[in-house]
């Protein structure tokens, strides 16, 4: 196999793969933020006590956890149609899947978080008066959040990576950038190979910063 990287016009490949990477990035914030906000909430309900909440919440995650995501990304895209009645677009499927799956994953980074705070911390919330809301918004959750950063942003850079799968029903992604520009200039291999160079060097260079946030709040402990 003869690899020639030579035959590449840069300006033109950037309007392919600029489009497929400002989605990527868009998906992961989303997602990102949407899991945290949904995670919390099924973490909540796995904590509280209650078999009615808790039951549902941990079908869920255990469920979502158990399955593949692009057999998710995939059955929603082509069961939903069905169900609604209309198509809803790849982008849209995407971001909805996202979220949905990866709050199943956050939930139990934030379950763990909340689980490592100390049970005085809830006992002396409550022996001043406050809610069972009060304490956790403004005692448990943000101590949580600081211990739990470094593992969140790990899955943040998991999420990214998954963003690929979009592929699997045409969304318009990074990979699928870099896939438009290998047929245009009839040199798909030497695409798919810068793709896995970049996917590396955003990737590695975000898990560098994630080990220098880590090691700083560990000190700051």
């Amino acid at each position: 196999m003869n690899l020639d990287f030579s035959f590449y016009d840069w300006g033109v490949i950037s309007n392919y793969v600029l489009k497929g990477f400002y989605f990527s990035v868009f998906l992961t914030v989303v997602a990102t933020l949407g899991g945290i906000v949904f995670g919390t909430v099924l973490a909540l309900m796995r904590l509280s006590g209650k078999k009615w909440l808790d039951v549902p919440a941990a079908i869920y995650v255990n469920g979502m956890r158990s399955i593949p995501l692009v057999m998710v990304i995939l059955g929603f895209f082509l069961l939903v149609p069905f169900v609604i009645g209309r198509p809803i677009g790849a982008e849209y499927s995407a971001v909805i899947t996202f979220i949905a799956f990866e709050a199943a994953y956050f939930s139990e980074i934030m379950r763990a978080g909340i689980q490592s705070i100390p049970r005085g911390q809830v006992f002396a919330g409550q022996a001043v008066g406050m809610s069972y809301g009060q304490n956790m918004r403004l005692v448990i959750l943000p101590q949580a959040f600081r211990n739990m950063l470094p593992v969140l942003l790990t899955q943040t850079i998991i999420l990214f990576q998954d963003t690929s799968l979009v592929y699997a029903i045409g969304a318009y992604d990074l990979l699928k950038g870099f896939e438009t520009s290998g047929k245009n200039f009839g040199r798909p291999v030497e695409s798919y190979l810068l793709a896995a160079v970049v996917y590396f060097i955003i990737c590695y260079s975000l898990s560098y910063v994630v080990k220098r946030l880590h090691k700083k709040i560990a000190i700051i402990r």
